[in-house]
């Protein structure tokens, strides 16, 4: 029997290998490897204290999200999902504060990875496995675990850039065979266009961009069908930024890193995205922390990051992962990218929103209309993005340009972008707090 057939084993035989206190790793997002996730529990009574460090996870595993399983297991992520927030006050799950580029070196710096478990193509006639959809920390940690376990499945795109793995450093291999996990693409709405729009009159042929996840950023991608010799070095490749090359749009030949190329720490979308990086060499899914380091962002000129917000305050502080208190998502690479941009030359970082939101009022329980521009952001409200750090800011009322302005100029041009039912609201607070005479 060959090395590589000697590897694989059964799902069951793959997580006797986990221990008490053990400390496993999984992969991010559409790469987590979903059979041996959705199966942990099933060793609760062998195992206590094992921690699940993880990031954006689709799979709602009973691991975590079942109670009763709090003693033998906890999860603690980088990026909130929906699953997550719901549970986040049961003890189950715990977040980690972090920027996206350093999250795993911090993590590898605090705690060691008994097990990192991901899932990969098939291996080729040479031995090796691709890590396919993510490289955001997955190789890295990879190489810092005792024990690798992987999923093999047929349906995973095979990609390039740095996951490719030889199967002599992988302990188990898992055959499956389920269907990648897909996000749907957000349907922009006029808002969407509205801001898309505002937004792609501020790009230029050449611009190399990266782009966010949702209405907003595909939006973006809409409106900029007509640009010329574009670029990609983003975090996250999507369904918005392949549109683009296959409208010509993006060519990358003006980049300054890996010229002709499109670079990306993971890729999440469709089934026609994922057969779209499947096998193509233009695509390159490189570390994370080389990927969304400020300064390699910096390297390219005319670089454009385009993020959004939950909410902001008058002088640009930006909370982006969390309502008051309660995490919502995560800080990702949005401060990555927001300051990489600023170190290109000639580069621009944008902050979209909505002017307003619909919330429901405690006191009545009816829904009710509030501005996101606010004079100081809700009590524990995270500050993902330091206002020191803020350039454009974006509604579909405009573009406030806040790089290199004071707190009085701040205030004027975000409530100038504010939604008008609330701008004299805006401004009177402003007064109130010393911010303008």
């Amino acid at each position: 029997m060959s090395e590589k057939q000697t590897k694989y084993v059964s799902v069951d035989e793959a997580l006797n290998v986990i221990k008490s206190d053990d400390i496993i790793v999984s992969a991010l997002a559409a790469a987590e490897p979903k059979e041996l996730l959705k199966n942990l529990h099933t060793i609760s009574h062998k195992v206590q204290n094992v921690t699940v460090t993880t990031c954006l996870p689709f799979e709602p595993a009973e691991y975590f999200s079942n109670g009763i399983y709090r003693d033998s297991f906890k999860m603690e992520g980088w990026f909130y999902t929906a699953t997550m927030r719901k549970i986040q006050q049961n003890g189950t799950v715990s977040f980690i504060p972090n920027h996206l580029h350093l999250a795993g070196a911090k993590r590898l710096g605090h705690k060691p990875v008994n097990v990192f478990m991901g899932t990969a193509t098939p291996p080729d006639v040479h031995g090796y496995v691709s890590l396919s959809l993510s490289n955001v920390y997955e190789k890295a940690m990879l190489e810092a675990a005792d024990t690798v376990i992987l999923e093999v499945n047929p349906n995973f795109p095979r990609t390039f850039g740095d996951v490719e793995v030889h199967v002599s450093d992988i302990y188990y291999l898992v055959k499956t065979n389920y269907d990648v996990p897909q996000l749907p693409d957000a349907e922009p709405t006029e808002k969407d266009l509205a801001i898309g729009s505002l937004i792609a009159e501020q790009i230029n042929d050449g611009d190399c961009l990266q782009l966010g996840i949702g209405g907003i950023p595909n939006a973006v991608a809409y409106s900029l069908m007509d640009k010329k010799d574009l670029g990609i070095h983003t975090e996250m490749f999507t369904s918005g930024l392949m549109e683009l090359i296959k409208a010509g749009a993006v060519t990358g030949k003006r980049k300054q890193l890996h010229k002709g190329k499109h670079v990306a720490a993971f890729a999440l979308g469709t089934k026609e995205l994922y057969d779209f990086i499947h096998d193509n060499p233009s695509v390159l899914i490189l570390d994370g922390n080389w990927t969304n380091d400020p300064y390699t962002i910096g390297q390219n000129d005319n670089q454009v990051s385009i993020n959004t917000t939950i909410e902001i305050d008058l002088t640009g502080q930006c909370a982006s992962e969390t309502i008051g208190h309660l995490q919502y998502s995560g800080t990702g690479g949005q401060a990555d990218t927001a300051i990489g941009a600023q170190k290109s030359k000639n580069g621009r970082s944008f902050i979209a929103l909505y002017s307003t939101a619909r919330v429901k009022n405690k006191e009545t329980g009816e829904r009710e209309e509030i501005s996101k521009i606010v004079p100081f952001l809700k009590p524990g409200a995270t500050v993902s993005l330091s206002r020191n750090d803020v350039d454009m800011v974006v509604t579909e009322y405009g573009i406030a340009h806040l790089r290199g302005t004071s707190v009085q100029e701040r205030v004027e041009r975000l409530i100038a972008i504010a939604h008008p039912q609330f701008r004299s609201e805006l401004l009177e607070e402003a007064k109130n707090l010393g911010y303008i005479l």
